[in-house]
């Protein structure tokens, strides 16, 4: 399991790491998802993702950001997330797709929002490491 939920005063931390950028990603994401729900189910269609910012702490920001934004919009919880991510100039940007889950076929937790508080992204001598903090 590439992220481990981490208890955080009133809010749940994510810790995940990836051999890529775009595996850390991805298990922020999955951390994320199971900050949201214990048990998933088969279910649910393709999302597609997109979203660039100015560095990869604020991409990370965003597109968590989206993900908790397409469940409140959408009524699903993203799931089984791909991306990848491109430097491009002025910035970084990233295409994703999950699988979203209908909310009514799952118990679900809200997770509010994706904080700035104590975020980190950093690579590191076996691949990449994450850090963020979800207000719940």
């Amino acid at each position: 399991m590439p992220y481990e939920l981490r208890p955080h005063t009133a809010d749940v931390a994510v810790a995940a790491t990836g051999r890529t950028l775009s595996a850390v990603f991805e298990a922020t994401a999955d951390g994320l998802a199971a900050a949201s729900c214990d048990e998933l189910v088969d279910s649910g269609e393709q999302l597609d993702i997109t979203v660039s910012a100015e560095s990869l702490e604020a991409l990370l920001f965003e597109y968590l950001d989206e993900l908790i934004y397409v469940r409140d919009v959408e009524l699903v919880l993203p799931v089984d997330h791909e991306v990848s991510i491109a430097e491009r100039a002025g910035g970084w940007e990233l295409e994703g797709r999950a699988r979203g889950i209908p909310l009514d076929e799952i118990d679900a937790r809200e997770v509010k929002a994706v904080t700035y508080a104590d975020m980190r992204i950093e690579e590191t001598a076996a691949g990449w490491e994450a850090y963020v903090v979800f207000d719940v």
